[in-house]
């Protein structure tokens, strides 16, 4: 048993200590937001279900001997993958389907390893399950979470700060060498008792003898309490980090507690008195009910907007007790070990499912972020089918039903109220609503809750940039001290509703880089400055980072007299452009005395060493321009770095007396497309930050 309950947790440890590893190696690529993420979920479950199924499989129908045989083979074969550094040649080339491509890459990069790691927790439980007492064998699953959660939780606070990403993927490699030694041996041993027989007969296919008659075979309904349970788990995790990062705040690390909280629930679902689990319906049915209402009420309250204080602890509360309900139902009926495998295949199934409705089908099916109010609504009524003939519960569960029912439905009113457009997409969901009315009717171009940009439709000035690009910030301020020699060439990083196309004038040339397709559809038809320029306008639609290197390859530098980088992912600009690889390609398709502008506004981040150090390191001056609006209409509260290669361009005006030098901070890393850490620059330490959001100040 030691060898198994250590191989089991390094399995899962490894198991989920990838998953962070690979997909840092890959956001660059396919412009560093949230949907990569849950993309890589989608890869995740699916081979996890293989797992599963192959361990069921293997188990039930071949030998002892064919299993170790089998089982060592493969394990043998997926040493020749490693390490697990993806190829450049998976580079997407800018028109692929960004879905379809991560899951291609995930698969040949560390689809092997991943599938044998699924398969180790089953597979051993089955193969010792017949030595232990009835059901005792289960808190092996237990263990197996705990070890995925310290996985989960090593990589952000204990890896991530203190090592590159190739020495990352290189120690993994290392552990994972060891781990395929260790489930070797262990099923050597396995089979070797399994034929043995261990005190018990043998059947024809090297499985012990039936349990005793007691244990029932599971029917039809059992496998759907399985698969729904399972599926709804899966979705409410994935549903409610959407909900988290995009419409409440994308505070780094965030996407951690759901996903800690999701692993803990089956820890305690399956551990604990006795390996009976610490759930029970009767005491953890109401609270959940209740905090579900919440959650939907949550939705549309306050218009959307509830302060960030209550709305993290009162979705984190709320998904950790769908989860215990979830998975508590789930241990509470698990099979006898006979069955495990049975189990564990459904199990996987169910959350692969789940995963695939949120990451896959929703984009393209549903309008907007409307899976979480399904999924509450959906849990309400799974739970008074649970309670019926249960006098204490069934009304709360029907209530709850009703309830959640109607704030969906209210939900659904407040996203369309204003709106004019709603479109989803691989990358996220747009709205362009519009407020207001006569001159102070405008438009705005939402992503959650994020503005990304606006326009005034009837003002006499609804052609002059505003929000995050008025002439007095930084953009502006590189932008007029380029303009004043003459016609400009412009790069522009990030599209928006177009604001910066304000500033081209006849004979100027204005290129811009947009992740997203949509966001051009949107900007042409529903917005007017880039119709409006009489600057010359083209698009280069992916991601900017590889389009910038790919028009090197093809035709040199640019030479762009400003180049502004503008992306946003949510709040904050993805991490693989604001590099030191990043910043010498921008400065590559620079003209001799071109402006590189970054814009750096967050409220989480404080990106000014970063750059500064990134300056330092690139031999370029570094200035920043804070700015602050006397009327808000004007513009946003911004700052914005100014980068170039000599430092009077930057001394020039109008940037001369609003610029201030930045200075590079010692024992501040460079950031680097190996080495980036966020911890180095929060605006508040992360614990603290996790107190405050909690309420635990």
């Amino acid at each position: 048993m030691p060898l198994v309950a250590v191989t089991i947790a390094l399995s899962a440890f490894l198991l989920f200590l990838v998953q962070p590893i690979i997909a840092k190696q890959i956001l660059p690529w396919f412009g560093g937001t949230s949907a990569v993420w849950t993309t890589c979920m989608v890869f995740f479950q699916a081979v996890l279900l293989g797992g599963y199924a192959y361990a069921h499989a293997l188990s039930s129908h071949a030998s002892a001997r064919s299993q170790a045989r089998v089982h060592i083979a493969l394990l043998a074969v997926s040493l020749a993958l490693l390490p697990i550094v993806v190829r450049e040649s998976f580079k997407p080339g800018g028109e692929e389907d960004a879905a379809l491509s991560i899951l291609w890459l995930l698969a040949a990069t560390i689809g092997l390893p991943y599938f044998l790691l699924s398969a180790t927790g089953p597979l051993l439980q089955r193969w010792i399950a017949h030595r232990y007492p009835e059901k005792t064998v289960y808190r092996l699953f237990a263990l197996s979470n705990l070890g995925s959660l310290l996985g989960l939780l090593a990589f952000p606070f204990l890896i991530e700060p203190f090592a590159p990403s190739a020495t990352q993927a290189r120690a993994w490699s290392a552990a994972y060498a060891v781990f395929a030694l260790a489930c070797a041996i262990t099923a050597w041993q396995a089979q070797r008792a399994l034929a043995a027989g261990a005190g018990e007969p043998v059947v024809a296919t090297g499985v012990t003898a039936a349990p005793p008659a007691t244990a029932a075979a599971p029917g039809a309904g059992d496998y759907a309490r399985w698969l729904a349970f399972a599926a709804l788990g899966s979705v409410l995790l994935l549903a409610t980090t959407s909900h988290i990062t995009q419409n409440i705040a994308s505070v780094p690390f965030l996407w951690v507690l759901p996903l800690t909280l999701y692993l803990l629930s089956f820890v305690l679902a399956f551990e604990g008195r006795g390996g009976r689990g610490w759930y029970e319906r009767r005491w953890w049915l109401f609270p959940t009910l209740l905090l579900v209402v919440a959650m939907s009420w949550g939705l549309s309250a306050s218009r959307g907007v509830l302060d960030i204080g209550v709305a993290v602890p009162l979705y984190c509360a709320g998904l950790f007790f769908a989860c215990m309900f979830c998975h508590g139902e789930l241990a509470q009926a698990k099979p006898a070990p006979r069955y495990l495998t049975h189990f564990y295949l459904t199990v996987s199934a169910g959350g692969a499912l789940g995963g695939m409705a949120v990451g896959l089908l929703a984009p393209r099916l549903l309008p907007a972020y409307f899976e979480l109010p399904l999924a509450l609504f959906a849990l309400a009524v799974l739970a008074s089918t649970l309670v019926v003939g249960q006098r204490t519960l069934i009304g709360p569960a029907l209530v709850a039903a009703a309830a959640t029912a109607y704030s969906g439905w209210q939900y659904v009113d407040f996203v369309h109220e204003g709106t004019i457009v709603m479109q989803r997409s691989f990358h996220g969901t747009l709205r362009v609503r519009e407020a207001g009315s006569g001159e102070q009717q405008v438009r705005r171009l939402m992503h959650g809750v994020i503005l990304h940009g606006e326009q005034f439709t009837r003002a006499p000035d609804r052609l002059e940039p505003g929000t995050y690009y008025a002439r007095s910030s930084g953009i502006g301020l590189a932008i007029a001290a380029k303009q004043a020699g003459g016609p400009v060439k412009m790069g522009l990083v990030g599209l928006g509703v177009g604001t910066l196309a304000a500033y081209g004038r006849a004979g100027d040339e204005l290129r811009f880089y947009e992740l997203d397709p949509q966001v051009i559809d949107v900007a042409q038809r529903d917005f007017t400055y880039l119709s409006s320029t009489p600057a010359r306008i083209d698009f280069e639609v992916g991601d900017a980072r590889l389009s910038l290197e790919r028009e090197l390859k093809r035709g040199g530098p640019r030479r762009y007299d400003v180049l502004a980088i503008d992306a946003f992912s949510s709040d904050s600009i993805p991490v693989h452009l604001i590099t030191r690889e990043a910043v010498e390609l921008y400065a590559r398709h620079l003209a001799p005395d071109g402006i590189v502008a970054v814009h750096i506004s967050n409220r989480f981040l404080d990106l000014k060493p970063v750059l500064a150090n990134i300056a330092q390191a690139t031999g370029l001056a570094a200035r920043l321009v804070s700015d602050t609006p006397a009327d808000e209409r004007a513009g946003s509260n911004t700052d914005w770095v100014l980068l170039a290669r000599d430092p009077q361009v930057l001394e020039a005006p109008p940037i001369a007396g609003r610029a201030e030098p930045l200075a590079p901070v010692p024992g501040l890393s460079l950031w680097t497309d190996q080495f980036n850490n966020l911890l180095d620059v929060l605006k508040i330490d992360p614990l603290d930050q996790l107190r405050s959001l909690l309420g635990l100040d």
